[in-house]
């Protein structure tokens, strides 16, 4: 096996491991409470990793950015800091957000919500 074919089998191999996470969004979906918990937050961020590990464009650009490979990402899936970075690449480009949030069915400014209740994510006030 080529190691592109075996990347993308460990990559598969992954994206099965996650349908978890896509059953988890579905109470998220249907809450309406308006602020964002760290437990919503943390669920947002593993969808968010779900879907960038299944987009054949966008993670290798991920990969060499973070120099995560495809066994960090499945080590680190419940990590909340690095959940967070992943929130941090996809908010770098508006259409990464409104691919993200149009595929997972929600409003725009979930990953930002998301970001925020996330370590890190704190806005910073310089006064």
């Amino acid at each position: 096996m080529s190691p592109i074919q075996n990347q993308k089998s460990r990559r598969l191999h992954f994206l099965l491991e996650l349908d978890l996470v896509r059953e988890v969004k579905k109470p998220f979906q249907e809450s309406n409470e308006m602020s964002f918990s760290r437990h919503k937050a943390e669920i947002i961020g593993m969808q968010a990793i779900a879907w960038l590990a299944s987009n054949d464009e966008l993670f290798p650009i991920f990969a060499g950015a973070s120099g995560a490979g495809i066994d960090d990402v499945k080590e680190r899936l419940q990590d909340p800091e690095f959940q967070g970075s992943v929130l941090d690449f996809l908010l770098m480009d508006d259409a990464w957000v409104t691919a993200f949030c149009d595929t997972e069915g929600l409003p725009y400014d979930t990953l930002m919500q998301a970001r925020a209740a996330l370590p890190g994510g704190e806005q910073v006030h310089w006064t």
